[in-house]
């Protein structure tokens, strides 16, 4: 015999059970087909929507701003500025004229620098990473102590070069005038030719940590015993190097050229943090040059069109690029 207490209802006596059969105590249920076949693109909705917002629409939009008159008249309403069909394009390529030939001296200066820059990161990095795959001791904090550079805020980085750079009381000058006698007198390395030697020097201390950690991490998908059989037939360090370590880290070191030579030519913080709003003649690279046509020249059409044709120019490098390394990798393949 069951009591009910006046005022309460028997769980019985609904049908369901509380939390269980009560649809009103249960979370709503992901339809089958969205959570097998929607749900991963609905998980990345998210990335997509920060990927239109940050990169894409603003791409569109200077695109758009490069085909006009845009300049500082109109910059509360840029959409009313008159159209310039590939008037800042025709400026621009213009080489006899002087911002055809000022864009042309910073796109070989920009060319240097990456030449330079990436060549050197490479190469101290992938010293470094064969260096340190052998055992000995301090191995660990060495390791830690190159990745710094990586590791520390570009802005704090560049700052410090700065000021070391400076002529009177900078640690360069000090060391190379006043300890090793090597300058008759203080260099100025933040103006004049000497800021091309500063900005790939900075480039090269930020840079090259990142191919070190790269190449250290390819180097250990090598077989030990691909080093131990060449050590037993008679083959030195340096042949092992060329024979074993360089042609298996082939794949990583296409990849890591690739991405260092796109931050390096687009590389905008260093210099500007460096030499300021005006870089020297001789580290006028692309980035800033394009910054201060748009932003200290007020003309945002010439440098819209100037950031397209740096674009344009990015693209067909990478696209030949990945050809020829593609090419290389089937004909090595075959």
């Amino acid at each position: 015999m069951t009591t009910v207490t006046p005022g309460r209802t028997d769980p019985a006596d609904s049908g369901a059970s509380p939390g269980k059969g009560d649809p009103r105590g249960r979370l709503p249920r992901i339809p089958d087909r969205v959570r097998h076949g929607g749900l991963p693109y609905l998980l990345l909705l998210p990335a997509v929507v920060l990927e239109l917002l940050v990169h894409l629409i603003p791409m569109v939009i200077g695109i758009v701003m490069s085909f006009r008159r845009l300049t500082q008249f109109y910059i509360r309403i840029w959409g009313e500025a008159p159209w310039a069909a590939l008037d800042n394009y025709k400026v621009a390529v213009d080489f006899d004229a002087p911002i055809g030939r000022a864009l042309l001296h910073s796109f070989y200066v920009t060319c240097l620098f990456t030449v330079f820059a990436v060549g050197l990161s490479w190469l101290f990095g992938v010293a470094a990473a064969i260096m340190m795959q052998e055992n000995f001791r301090g191995r660990g904090f060495l390791r830690a102590v190159f990745l710094t550079p990586y590791a520390l805020p570009v802005y704090a980085a560049v700052i410090t070069w700065a000021f070391m750079f400076q002529r009177d009381n900078g640690l360069i000058n000090h060391v190379l005038h006043d300890q090793l006698g090597l300058t008759d007198q203080p260099s100025f390395w933040l103006i004049g030719d000497n800021s091309f030697v500063a900005l790939v020097v900075v480039a090269v201390w930020k840079s090259w940590p990142f191919a070190f950690l790269i190449v250290m991490a390819g180097l250990q998908n090598i077989p030990r015993e691909l080093y131990e059989a060449a050590a037993i037939d008679g083959a030195g360090v340096r042949q092992q190097i060329r024979k074993i370590t360089l042609p298996s880290l082939r794949p990583v070191n296409q990849v890591l050229v690739l991405v260092l030579f796109l931050w390096t030519f687009n590389d905008f913080n260093t210099p500007y943090v460096l030499f300021g709003r005006a870089a020297p003649e001789a580290a006028d690279v692309i980035s800033v040059h394009i910054y201060q046509s748009s932003f200290v020249a007020w003309n945002f059409g010439s440098g819209s069109a100037m950031s397209v044709l740096l674009l344009l120019f990015l693209l067909l490098v990478t696209a030949a690029y990945l050809l020829l390394t593609s090419r290389g990798r089937r004909g090595a393949d075959a």
